[in-house]
C-alpha cells in the first residue's frame, strides 16, 4: 500500500511515516553538527520543512552564517579592562559580564555554575572588590578593573591563596576552585581593610588578619558553594594564606 492508498478500515489517508516520525533526544545530539552560524537542524525536519529551514534564495551562505553574528540595535560600545588588557566590544546591554568573558573573550576561568549568583564559581574581583560577574552586565564593568583567576599569580610567582590551596588540598573536583580562590583574595582584603561580617562580635572592632577567627572565614566565604565539601581543607588554607602579603 503506498502513502496515499485508502485505508481499507477506516477510509481515510495513511500518513507518511517519514515526515511524522519523531525525532529522540539521542538521535537528535548524534545528527545535528556545529556550524559557524550555529546548530544546524534542517537535516533532521521534513522534507516539506527543511525547505523553509534553508536560507532565503540569493542569500549567500557566508550572510546566513553570519547572520548570528548580528546584534542588536541596542548593542553600545563597551571597553572591558580584564587582566590589564583592554577589549572593545560591541554587545547588547543584557549581556552579562561572565558571558562577555567566557563567550566573547575565551576568558574561561570564571565558571558558569547556577547562573543565578548563588554558588560564587563565577566570583571575579571588580576594582578590588568580589563580584558575581553572572549577575553584573558588562556594560555596567566598562572602565573598571577586572581581576579573573587568570591574572591573580604574578608572573610564574603564585598568588599566596593558590599556594594555600595547593598546600592544603583545598579542591576537589575544582570546578569551584577559581571562584573560591577570587573570593578568598578579595575577602582578605576586606579584612585588611576593617570590614565586619556577621558574625563579628563588635563592629566597631572587627578582626585583622592577626586576629581572623575559622567562624569569621566560613561566614565571609559562605557565598561560595563547593559541591565536593572541601570546606576544612579550604579554609585551613586561607587560614594559612591570611598570614601572608595578600
Amino acid at each position: 500500500m503506498t502513502n496515499q492508498e485508502k485505508d481499507t478500515n477506516t477510509g481515510g489517508e495513511v500518513e507518511d511515516s517519514s515526515q511524522t516520525k519523531e525525532v529522540s533526544r539521542r538521535d537528535f545530539l548524534a545528527r545535528t553538527t556545529l556550524t559557524g552560524a550555529g546548530l544546524t537542524i534542517a537535516s533532521l525536519l521534513p522534507a516539506h520543512l527543511a525547505a523553509a529551514a534553508s536560507p532565503p534564495d540569493g542569500m549567500p551562505v557566508e550572510a546566513s552564517a553570519a547572520a548570528s553574528e548580528i546584534v542588536g540595535e541596542e548593542a553600545v560600545k563597551v571597553t572591558l579592562r580584564i587582566n590589564g588588557a583592554r577589549h572593545a566590544l560591541v554587545i547588547e546591554p543584557r549581556v552579562t559580564l561572565l558571558d562577555a568573558m567566557r563567550e566573547r573573550l575565551d576568558i574561561t576561568g570564571p565558571k558558569k555554575g547556577c547562573d543565578h549568583g548563588q554558588c560564587g564559581a563565577c566570583t571575579v574581583l571588580v576594582d578590588g572588590r568580589r563580584a558575581l560577574s553572572c549577575l553584573s552586565l558588562a556594560v555596567m564593568q566598562d572602565g573598571k578593573e577586572i581581576t579573573t583567576i587568570e591574572g591573580i599569580a604574578q608572573g610564574d610567582a603564585l598568588h599566596p591563596v593558590q599556594a594555600a590551596f595547593i598546600e592544603q588540598d583545598a579542591f576537589q573536583c575544582g570546578y569551584c576552585t577559581s571562584g573560591q580562590i577570587c573570593s578568598a583574595v578579595g575577602m582578605l582584603r576586606e579584612v585588611a581593610e576593617g570590614t565586619a561580617s556577621h558574625v563579628t562580635p563588635d563592629v566597631a572592632a572587627p578582626p585583622t588578619l592577626a586576629t581572623l577567627s575559622d567562624a569569621e572565614i566560613r561566614e565571609r566565604m559562605s557565598g561560595n558553594l563547593c559541591r565536593c565539601s572541601a570546606y576544612p581543607n579550604i579554609v585551613a588554607a586561607i587560614r594559612e594564606a591570611k598570614g601572608q602579603r595578600v
